[in-house]
């Protein structure tokens, strides 16, 4: 991005967002969590599986992409949901790159619009920590770079 279309996107000023471990990102309606050849090895690691195992088994084929398994219910298996309300990633340390950049997706930074019906299932947005225009485009040039369709 040249400096002055980043200087007239509308969070030009940052965003704010916290994690509250809601685990809605990570649940509810079925969707993908695209996995590379990189992160399944790194998550195979984190669980103590041989990688081709944990493809087959924790992984599903789209295309020509690899995509997470979800229960039933449209969660990501790894989603863990506690009885006080919240949520944990049981793969937390080893996350995918979809998963370490949300909200910084390019479709809920699309527009303030887009950034507000986003923020309607994560009470994180628009909360806790300050994140600058930097980091923002830091984590949509990294999403761009793995060509994660967010």
């Amino acid at each position: 991005m040249s400096e002055s279309v980043d200087a007239a996107v509308w969070y030009q000023d940052g965003l704010q967002f916290k994690c509250t471990q809601c685990g809605n990102c990570c649940g509810g309606a079925p969707g993908y969590v695209w996995v590379t050849p990189d992160e399944i090895r790194q998550i195979a690691l984190h669980v103590g599986m041989d990688p081709a195992e944990f493809e087959s088994r924790h992984t599903r084929a789209v295309g020509s992409r690899r995509s997470l398994l979800e229960i039933a219910n449209g969660d990501c298996e790894f989603l863990e949901r506690l009885s006080d309300g919240k949520s944990r990633c049981t793969i937390h340390a080893s996350r995918p790159l979809q998963c370490r950049t949300w909200p910084f997706w390019e479709s809920n930074v699309q527009s303030q619009r887009t950034w507000t019906a986003a923020a309607r299932g994560c009470p994180g947005m628009n909360q806790g920590e300050h994140h600058p225009l930097p980091v923002i485009q830091a984590a949509l040039a990294r999403n761009a770079a793995a060509r994660l369709p967010l």
